[in-house]
């Protein structure tokens, strides 16, 4: 099979004009970003920081189609053991030091090897990686993997400068080097990270800004505040009750699209001496909370209908949702005979964590009123989302109001979470019969033996909820009514090439 001719996409897709006058963006996220390490990160806003500064070696298309970054072409062989990858020539890192198959070997092989590398359960399937020459590697597997390529379309795809990740050891999220469009400049904690336009890029003339600053502000209706007195450029996650009166407001413009992720309450149940409670070591506890939850009424009551209901990985619009699983109606006096049958007629107390953000505190308060009809006390914990994360990792936690933002492959919203050892398996959640599964989906390229394993795997995780999902976002967007060339991807990343904004 020939190398995808991908190039001449790849080329077209950065010939946009570059002879706008340079200016200054400022973007108010919701969160602040985690470590600025692709391999130790795992925040969502950390992601989108990294679409400005860290290349990839491919990435999506908003239609969802893997498209060439750093890699230009590639092929599988027919086997489906060794995926071999052409690079783009002539790219370097903002370093100054070149990017060649030497340095995308190393990256590769950081994220599978580094102890602390979140990314190693996403390329567990790679065993060797080598330079062929100077713009090629070949890429081994132990065992054919349909998920690869998203994979490499995120955060295991991002280069970094192995002579700045070697100079820093586990500091180099403080001062990261990549190979992207924008440089970074600095970082003070909760308040601002600065990237500048890096001159070298190979792709340069598609970005117009002189700088990119991205600011934490937790607050929704303070980051509106800020987009309309023209503190901000633009923002990610408008509330949806907030979408009415900034879509009528002729200074600024909104987009949106559908999210490939999810919200959900994740739930230590053998993460440490903390997932020793009924919560953590009953599912009949866990099955109770989930029945005592009318996922209609959140939808409705916090964003006004502007998300989906949900109770799997992915939406009901995916193809992988199973329909044999259907969104449970609310059942108060189920849950309560569940938790009389675990030997709680009383009712149990429990603690959630949740972030310090309107909206997720609006959304767990609606739980905690509903769930306490059944006898389920919640108590909340408002925590910066990095904190939360921290804590997730350590088993600092009880349960915890977190979501993903979703993936291209049903494996990025599933694997990692509940396997044992995933990356992110906060939950500590561990059955060999769903490692089976799971893992047996990333060999088969054939789409009736993916969604049999996935079915096999939710009939269990169904039972066991170590997570129990809430319902799908849509990313919503607002910005000025002068920036022109933004496109919104089902990702919710914010991709810069492009796109411009009036003086």
């Amino acid at each position: 099979m020939a190398l995808k001719k991908n190039l001449a996409l790849a080329l077209a897709f950065g010939l946009v004009a570059g002879a706008v006058q340079a200016q200054d963006l400022r973007i108010g996220l919701q969160d602040d970003a985690d470590v600025l390490d692709p391999d130790q990160a795992r925040t969502f806003v950390g992601r989108i920081v990294f679409s400005s500064l860290c290349d990839k070696l491919v990435d999506i298309t908003p239609d969802l189609e893997i498209i060439p970054q750093l890699a230009t072409g590639w092929e599988f062989s027919e086997d489906g053991l060794t995926l071999t990858m052409a690079l783009r020539d002539g790219v370097v890192f903002h370093d100054g030091t070149p990017f060649n198959a030497e340095a995308a070997v190393y990256n590769l092989n950081r994220s599978r090897n580094l102890p602390e590398s979140r990314r190693a359960s996403e390329v567990s399937s790679i065993s060797n990686v080598e330079a062929v020459d100077d713009t090629t590697i070949r890429i081994t597997l132990s065992a054919p993997d349909a998920t690869l390529l998203a994979q490499l379309s995120d955060r295991a795809g991002m280069m970094i400068s192995p002579a700045a990740a070697e100079a820093a050891g586990l500091d180099f999220g403080l001062n990261p080097v990549c190979s992207g469009p924008y440089s970074f400049v600095e970082r003070i904690q909760q308040d601002r990270i600065v990237l500048t336009r890096f001159a070298d890029y190979w792709n340069a003339d598609a970005y117009a800004f002189d700088t990119v600053t991205f600011l934490p502000i937790p607050d929704t209706t303070v980051r509106l505040a800020n987009l309309r007195a023209g503190d901000l450029d633009m923002l990610e996650r408008l509330a949806a009750t907030d979408l009415a009166s900034a879509s009528s407001d002729a200074a600024l413009q909104t987009t949106q699209a559908t999210s490939l992720g999810y919200q959900a309450i994740t739930i230590n149940v053998g993460n440490g001496e903390r997932a020793d409670n009924p919560l953590g070591q009953d599912a009949r506890v866990r099955q109770a909370l989930s029945l005592s939850i009318d996922r209609s009424v959140i939808a409705q009551v916090v964003f006004e209908g502007a998300v989906a209901p949900g109770n799997q990985p992915w939406p009901p619009t995916s193809p992988w949702y199973n329909a044999d699983f259907p969104i449970q109606e609310r059942d108060v006096e189920a849950a309560r005979a569940l938790l009389a049958e675990a030997g709680y007629p009383d009712g149990v107390d429990i603690s959630v964590q949740v972030a310090n953000n309107p909206v997720q505190q609006q959304v767990m308060q609606v739980v905690q009123a509903m769930a306490s009809e059944a006898g389920i006390r919640i108590s909340l914990e408002a925590k910066e989302f990095a904190t939360l994360l921290s804590d997730q990792s350590a088993g600092a936690y009880t349960a915890s109001q977190v979501g993903w933002s979703g993936r291209v492959d049903p494996d990025g919203n599933i694997h990692q979470f509940v396997t044992t050892d995933g990356g992110i398996n906060d939950a500590g959640y561990s059955n060999a019969e769903v490692d089976g599964f799971l893992n047996g989906a990333r060999v088969s390229n054939d789409v009736a033996d993916r969604r049999a394993a996935y079915n096999g795997a939710s009939a269990i995780l169904m039972q066991d909820l170590p997570i129990v999902y809430l319902y799908h976002p849509v990313w919503i967007w607002a910005m000025e009514a002068g920036i022109e060339g933004f496109v919104p991807y089902p990702d919710g990343m914010i991709r810069l090439a492009g796109v411009t904004m009036a003086e």
